[in-house]
């Protein structure tokens, strides 16, 4: 029993459908542990000035992280390991010791200077906070730079994992970072004080490294020093992963922090939350399927089959719409019931909760819009084109940056507009509504990111089809026909349910949620809608019922 049970663990997933949901569903499992974490910080601080630091904290780390992907992406590692691999086990164990090697020297150096050099960058990350809060700034921000050495590794593991389908362990990992966390939370701060939070992460990081290590080994990888680098594999990685590799989501968060701290106390806070929440469904539907198509892609393109690469892409395609789509409506009706369910305990009041749910409001655009960028943006590096999602992230941070400042501008010289939107957000009665501009602008940036991405892979690939555009016009249809209902039933059932209880909105928000859900699915079943049939299909196969793959320790000889 015990054995099988390890087996499974390390058992091979092959197909695409299987795969997206068991990382999904793993996802899940991560991202329920993320909202106890968050309510706990919520519940604890509240949107103030401790929390702010705390977030803020993340953006350099963040960043250096980022720029670990250099040597560590999926998207440039993997079809070159697969390539090694066709080639002998040998070769893949040098290729994998080798980048192993230039990652502890690269990423070592750059957390020494950032180390030393922090005073100098915690003005510029917040420079809105008090003297005394930019100390605490600096002395969190060092603890956290751990996190991208640890992480990093466990990236670089975590794609020898992923090209042979290991995808269980892979999908553990962040069920354990956040675990981590939550220890930090509980056990850390009351012993430490603030800094015990981020020991929480570096003691998340750990666990989230620590536990792919036995399947690497199993596998017959053991990663040592080698410094016989091959500079003609170093130049195939850096192609593949420099333009990836920039970093501009967090050079944009590091600039919308920037702004948020200026703006008053909490404002990181509320944005930091809700973009937590929007982080939930994206993670679950557009990571999980963007990670699981990806060595589908590289090995379909690699071997000349661009029919079926093209078909993979759409496929997942649709399975994101189909996903993403209620998502979008689901947040936008329910955002007051689910950040007051989610956050609204403790030192997180009513005022709290408000402008986190009109914050996620806008955030909620970029659920599809993001999910596609995922997608897409693999889908270009599975075909070697780095280049032309290189430019267009660079011009979606850029947009993001711009309507950043100019919404704030504008909001700040016309009333009117101000009064409009906060109208509209029923935030009127509230202060420090400016920050509501800044989630506004990530989803115009996410918006254009897709958008140009889709047009470039169209004329690249030419894969619009019939069935893709019946997806579109079918999930479109059953997310007009959901957001009716449950407004309707919100409307209806508004007296029904005592609102200033816990108890009272969860019931609110669930049944207007759940007859929604019902009737737009049923939709879906009359419609004979492709992208539901799927699921149920992979879902009736039950992961534990597909064959184990028992993969046995291998020296290069036996290859």
């Amino acid at each position: 029993m015990v054995r099988k049970l390890l087996l499974s663990f390390n058992r091979e997933i092959s197909g695409i459908h299987q795969a997206a949901l068991l990382l999904g569903v793993a996802s899940i499992g991560a991202k329920v542990l993320a909202l106890l974490r968050d309510r706990l910080l919520a519940g604890t601080f509240g949107a103030g000035e401790m929390l702010d630091i705390y977030f803020a904290a993340f953006r350099l780390p963040d960043l250096l992280y980022s720029l670990t992907l250099i040597l560590t992406t999926s998207a440039a590692i993997i079809p070159i390991f697969m390539k090694k691999e066709s080639q002998g086990h040998e070769r893949a164990h040098r290729f994998v010791s080798q980048l192993s090697t230039m990652f502890f020297i690269a990423v070592s150096a750059l957390i020494g200077i950032s180390f030393f050099l922090m005073p100098i960058f915690a003005p510029i990350i917040a420079p809105g906070f008090s003297d005394d809060n930019l100390e605490a700034l600096i002395t969190l921000s060092r603890i956290l730079l751990l996190s991208p050495l640890l992480l990093g590794f466990s990236i670089l593991i975590s794609n020898v994992l992923q090209s042979h389908r290991r995808f269980f362990i892979y999908a553990a990992s962040p069920i354990l970072y956040n675990a981590g966390i939550i220890t930090g939370i509980l056990v850390f701060y009351p012993w430490m004080g603030l800094s015990g939070l981020t020991w929480g992460v570096i003691f998340g990081a750990l666990m989230h490294l620590s536990i792919q290590v036995p399947s690497l080994f199993a596998l017959g990888f053991f990663p040592r020093p080698s410094f016989a680098i091959s500079w003609k594999d170093v130049q195939e990685v850096l192609r593949f992963s420099l333009p990836r590799s920039v970093g501009f989501s967090q050079i944009v968060l590091i600039v919308v922090t920037a702004v948020a701290s200026a703006l008053g106390a909490g404002s990181i806070s509320i944005f930091q939350l809700s973009y937590n929440l929007y982080a939930i469904p994206l993670g679950v539907i557009g990571l999980s399927y963007s990670v699981a198509t990806f060595p589908a892609l590289a090995r379909s393109y690699a071997g000349g089959r661009s029919q079926e690469f093209v078909d993979n892409v759409a496929t997942s395609l649709r399975h994101i719409l189909f996903w993403a789509t209620p998502f979008v409506v689901l947040f936008i009706l329910l955002r007051a019931h689910i950040v007051r369910v989610i956050l609204g305990a403790g030192a997180f009041g009513w005022v709290d909760t408000r402008l986190t749910a009109a914050a996620l409001a806008f955030f909620s655009v970029a659920i599809l819009a993001q999910s596609i960028v995922l997608l897409l943006t693999r889908a270009f590096y599975a075909a070697g084109r780095t280049l032309f999602p290189f430019v267009i992230n660079t011009l979606s941070a850029l947009v993001t940056i711009g309507f950043t400042f100019g919404l704030l501008w504008i909001m700040r010289s016309y009333g009117s507009i101000r009064a409009a939107i906060d109208s509209v957000l029923r935030v009127g009665d509230l202060p420090n509504t400016l920050i509501l501009m800044l989630p506004f602008a990530y989803s115009v940036g996410s918006v254009m990111g897709a958008l140009f991405l889709w047009i470039g892979f169209v004329r690249a690939f030419r894969t619009v089809d019939g069935k893709l555009q019946r997806s579109v016009m079918q999930n479109g249809a059953a997310a007009l026909v959901l957001g009716v209902v449950i407004y309707g039933v919100l409307q209806l059932t508004d007296t029904l349910f005592n609102l200033e209880t816990f108890l009272g909105i969860f019931l609110h928000g669930f049944f207007a949620g759940l007859l929604g859900i019902t009737v737009s699915l049923s939709l879906l079943w009359f419609l004979k809608n492709q992208e539901l049939f799927d699921i149920i299909r992979a879902l009736r196969r039950k992961f534990w019922r597909s064959q184990v793959a028992a993969p046995e320790p291998r020296s290069p000889s036996e290859e």
